[in-house]
């Protein structure tokens, strides 16, 4: 398999897991900030949304110190797997997926919070429960909002570069995603192969928006 087609074997399975691992983690994250209120919400929604402020660099870092060899998620996967994420591509998918989280949160929660009230009262009114309210009325009402989350999720970690390339590297063939490939061309003077992937991303990107915006409007 050559360097670009690669890079774009990679970055696709990178980015869906980045979604997949966004949907799961940030759906729960996002009921809870929509429909529930306790202590430290506000604490828990400035950490959830704290990647999106924070420069690339820094996040990276972080999940250097988190994932690495005396990180608690690193001593676990030595003592587990015998290695670490650091340099790998399930590194990668950590460092798309923290980065794409908080838009799917945002996106989800928005959703959540759209679904009327009136409607949850008078289902509880009529006996349903909480698990029949939330299966029945609030995800399929909000489902729109929440694919367009999933979708955001994706176009953000196929677009992912500076944690990814502090954590995973930049490994031709392991872990090298197109946003790296692009960076590796520029940086030897390719630019053909740099237009091409560049044009591949912007229109898979603005793809992704597109239809996100119309699972919005709808």
């Amino acid at each position: 398999m050559n360097p670009l087609t690669s890079s774009l074997w990679i970055s696709a399975k990178v980015s869906v897991l980045a979604a997949a691992f966004s949907l799961a983690a940030g759906l729960p994250l996002a009921w809870v900030l929509a429909r529930r209120r306790f202590r430290g919400k506000r604490l828990l929604d400035v950490l959830v949304n704290l990647p999106l402020v924070l420069p690339p660099s820094v996040l990276g870092y972080y999940l250097l110190v988190l994932l690495g060899r005396n990180g608690p998620v690193g001593r676990l996967s030595l003592a587990l797997a015998g290695s670490t994420l650091i340099f790998t591509q399930a590194g990668a998918v950590v460092a798309a997926t923290v980065v794409a989280l908080p838009l799917f949160v945002q996106a989800a929660r928005n959703a959540l919070e759209d679904v009327p009230i009136d409607v949850v009262e008078a289902a509880r009114a009529d006996g349903a429960s909480r698990w029949q309210v939330a299966r029945s009325i609030v995800l399929p009402l909000a489902w729109p909002g929440i694919w367009t989350g999933v979708l955001l999720a994706y176009a953000r970690g196929l677009g992912e570069f500076g944690a990814t390339l502090m954590v995973a590297g930049n490994i031709p063939g392991r872990t090298q995603t197109m946003a790296l490939a692009i960076y590796s061309a520029v940086q030897a003077g390719q630019s053909v192969v740099a237009n091409e992937l560049a044009l591949l991303l912007t229109a898979v990107g603005g793809l992704s928006l597109w239809i996100a915006l119309r699972f919005r409007r709808r």
